[in-house]
């Protein structure tokens, strides 16, 4: 078996805003396995200033991983565990190869086109009229459930853009999720907390910045809106420090970006978890690129959750891949008449 990693930079389609700034573009690398005439591909991205594997010797991991192929998925996987999103492009990479076609990693009702995934909304931060837009678009889209990232403009235009929607649309109608990124001050969040209550919001992520532990189990023993931990998943490796975690913040819910948390392995173990522990859970994409996006949803539709999930970036870039995921109504279907249009020499 032969392996090989390639670089790749994706762009964004218009700056993108979240409370740690502007992104403009995205760097991804792909991992290909060859052998016996096959080839296989895994996607491996990262977040700069949020990934735990925004790291120095991050592309000497990569070449590291290419040269010791011959270990395995498994073995591999143990000795990437401070690299977790190469861990998944293995991971991903592995089930490509194995697969019939390099994309068609879960067959299902899904990638049959039989049934589709419900999907949130993104609104990205920006100026109000901006995000006003953004929410009318999604509206007009036919997406019932929305997601805002705040905590980057002032909170009271926030508020005010939460009172547009729900002055158009009930609960009922609508769901709004938000995601402060965590933007507020823990001294002063569950006061936050409390004015967005009024809003009949289904959850807030991440209200306070990781690593704080205590604050952040006060504030969900204490809020009047469910919380739900996303970044603060991000550097847990194992699984005794991951159930840890869980007891003592007990929040409402996680978030599981397989790019964050070691791949498909690594997220099954925190579902596991939270479901043991009675926690909710959700399934987003980091915004990769369409190859990751599609292997996250053909995996998540097969976890069977009802809850509409945060998988419908593939439209955030300029040079994405051509591919069978498209968004309509706020589902994502598998339109498997589409053809993907791509090149391994492309990348």
């Amino acid at each position: 078996m032969k392996a090989t990693y390639h670089k790749y930079i994706l762009d964004f389609k218009r700056p993108s805003g979240t409370s740690r700034g502007v992104l403009t573009h995205k760097e991804t690398w792909f991992v290909v396995l060859e052998k016996d005439g096959k080839k296989g591909i895994g996607e491996c991205g990262i977040l700069r200033g949020l990934s735990v594997d925004d790291r120095d010797d991050y592309e000497a991991k990569l070449q590291w991983t290419c040269e010791n192929i011959h270990l395995g998925e498994n073995q591999l996987w143990d000795a990437l565990i401070e690299f977790p999103s190469i861990q998944f492009g293995v991971e991903m990479a592995f089930l490509s190869l194995a697969s019939a076609t390099p994309f068609l990693l879960f067959p299902s009702a899904f990638t049959s086109n039989e049934k589709s995934i419900a999907i949130n909304g993104l609104v990205w931060m920006g100026e109000p009229t901006y995000m006003k837009e953004q929410i009318q678009d999604k509206l007009a889209e036919g997406f019932h459930c929305i997601k805002l990232k705040i905590g980057a403009i002032d909170f009271d235009k926030e508020i005010a853009l939460l009172q547009f929607i729900r002055d158009n649309f009930s609960p009922e109608e609508i769901e709004i999720r938000v995601d402060a990124n965590g933007a507020f001050d823990s001294n002063n969040a569950l006061v936050k907390l409390k004015q967005l209550s009024g809003f009949k919001l289904h959850s807030i992520e991440q209200p306070i910045q990781k690593n704080q532990t205590d604050s952040m189990a006060e504030l969900c023993s204490l809020t009047p809106l469910p919380i739900a931990l996303d970044e603060e998943l991000i550097g847990v490796f194992h699984y005794g420090d991951k159930e840890a975690l869980l007891l003592k913040i007990k929040p409402q819910y996680i978030i599981l970006k397989p790019s964050f948390v070691g791949g498909f392995k690594g997220a099954n173990e925190w579902i596991s978890l939270a479901e043991k522990h009675g926690i909710g859970w959700w399934i987003t994409s980091a915004l990769e690129s369409n190859i990751g996006l599609n292997a996250i949803a053909q995996w998540t539709f097969l976890k069977q959750n009802s809850m509409p999930q945060g998988l419908g970036t593939g439209a955030l870039y300029t040079n994405n891949f051509d591919c069978p995921l498209t968004v309509s109504q706020g589902q994502l279907w598998y339109q498997n008449e589409v053809s993907w249009h791509f090149d391994f020499n492309e990348i």
